[in-house]
This record gives C-alpha cells, structure tokens and sequence, in this order.
C-alpha cells in the first residue's frame, strides 16, 4: 500500500516488538483501516480507538475521503446486515473491494 509519504508510511507500518497490541505501544501513532481507505490517531487511553484524520501531520497531504459508508452500502446491497458480524467475502476485509 502507498501512502502520501515516508512518515506516513513508516507509522502506519510500525510494528512494537514489546506490544503485540498496535493500541497498547505509545510509539504506534497512526492507525490505517484497509478496508475503509480510512486514517485515525490512536488514542492512547487504553482501548481501541481512533480519531479520523483528513491530512497528513507530516507533509499536509489530503487523505483519501473514508470508504466507510460506502462498504457497509456494498455489503447490504449483497444481503449482509451486519458486516461487522457476520462472515463476508474475503475482498470486502481488504482494500480490494475499491480496487476495482
């Protein structure tokens, strides 16, 4: 996956060797959804969680407009009502679902 530029790159990649969890690890800034071109700072208050960005922090970047609406649109159009549940089809749990 290519993102706007090195730093971007380098966070959404990094990987702790001492946090398995990417939430736990106070170095792991940057969280990226695949499946919904989607961004977020992770907040670091112990759970999962994320807020969605709009621009690069480093180079200013626009970031592509979130696929997140559209996905779960997709996926009811072909009879899932509960995505996040249910067993879906394996394009829909990567980035390949837009590629095409």
């Amino acid at each position: 996956m290519r993102h706007c530029c090195e730093t971007m790159t380098r966070q959404v990649n990094y990987e702790c060797d001492e946090h398995p969890n990417p939430y736990d690890c106070p170095e792991k800034l940057i969280h990226y959804d695949e499946r919904f071109d989607e961004y977020g700072i992770i907040i670091h208050d112990g759970g999962e969680s994320s807020v969605t960005i709009f621009y690069c922090p480093w180079c200013g970047s626009k970031l592509p407009d979130s696929k997140r609406e559209l996905w779960f649109d997709v996926l009811d159009d072909l009879g899932f009502d509960n995505p996040l549940e249910q067993e879906i089809p394996t394009q829909y749990k990567t980035g390949k679902w837009y590629e095409n």
